[in-house]
């Protein structure tokens, strides 16, 4: 494991932690799961450029999926 696959890891996975949080606080599934997946892909990718272009797709997904 490299140091920047570890700080990216560690980066995404706070990103994912206030989406999840803020989707269970809000009841918003979208925000829900975009955290539950950021928090999980930095385990599962062990390439650090496709984990970063997946983390990237899921932070946008909330701002282009918008729920009422």
């Amino acid at each position: 494991m490299d140091s920047n696959q570890l700080f990216a890891g560690f980066f995404f996975g706070l990103l994912g932690m206030g989406f999840f949080m803020f989707g269970k606080k809000s009841g918003r599934p979208i925000p829900l799961f975009t955290g539950l997946a950021l928090m999980v892909v930095p385990y599962v990718i062990p390439n650090l450029i496709a984990m970063t272009i997946v983390c990237a797709v899921l932070c946008a997904v909330p701002w282009f999926v918008r729920t009422a």
